[in-house]
């Protein structure tokens, strides 16, 4: 039987103030199993990045439940929140988020030092080795490409071996080609170690490689579909 990794339960958010305000996400149940591949897809202000930083750990319901790996986030205090984010959850973002005066090694290994992961660099050369950036590691992000910024940044979320990776239109800011790289990374590695990945995008063929899509329309769950014939049987191999 298979084991969830994710469960959300009536989550519900709205964010600003007054008449300023927006009900980003209404009542929504959401299972993602373990080792699955899902899509979330929708039109702008649809609610679906909310909805990935709420699976992230890094925006707060005001009501319902979500549980990741055994864990209920919605009880836990600021600092707990964070400890746990950092060992469980991996996250990348559209515009990389790199460190301008840290070197590709630097960026991924002082987060490990900060949560005080013994060998953070020995881990680090190897993450950015596994991502074809063995020998890039002294560089700054300025020195490299959009493609290779992107490889560090992904480096860097798997570095803690997380249980959920989780990627904000990871290849928005690259042309085709690079995009196509990155996402065949991201998916030979979520293959590779198991993980349950959770993947915003607006591009349908990338939406596609995933095992199952989810549709978001004014904060909610319109419906899904199924990935591709190819992406399921890679996830039931």
């Amino acid at each position: 039987m298979a084991k969830s990794t994710i469960e959300l339960k009536k989550a519900d958010l709205t964010l600003g103030s007054a008449a300023a305000s927006v009900h980003v996400l209404k009542s929504i149940d959401l299972t993602i199993e373990e080792g699955e591949a899902v899509g979330i897809v929708g039109p702008s202000g649809s609610g679906k990045s909310t909805l990935l930083m709420v699976l992230a750990g890094l925006e707060r319901l005001d009501s319902g439940e979500i549980t990741i790996a055994g864990t209920h986030l919605h009880t836990l205090g600021e600092d707990a929140l964070a400890d746990f984010r950092g060992k469980n959850i991996g996250i990348v973002f559209q515009s990389f988020h790199l460190i301008a005066n840290m070197t590709a090694l630097e960026n991924v290994a002082v987060p490990l030092e900060l949560a005080n992961v013994p060998n953070a660099f020995d881990m680090a050369t190897r993450e950015l080795t596994a991502v074809g950036l063995g020998q890039r590691l002294n560089h700054y992000p300025g020195q490299l490409s959009g493609g290779e910024q992107q490889r560090v940044a992904i480096a860097r979320a798997l570095a803690p071996s997380p249980a959920v990776l989780i990627a904000d239109e990871p290849t928005g800011n690259l042309d085709t080609d690079t995009g196509k790289q990155i996402a065949d990374l991201l998916f030979s590695k979520q293959a590779e170690r198991g993980m349950t990945m959770i993947l915003v995008t607006h591009d349908p063929s990338l939406a596609a490689r995933c095992t199952r899509q989810i549709k978001v329309r004014s904060g909610q769950i319109e419906g899904e579909s199924a990935g591709s014939t190819a992406a399921r049987q890679a996830a039931s191999a």
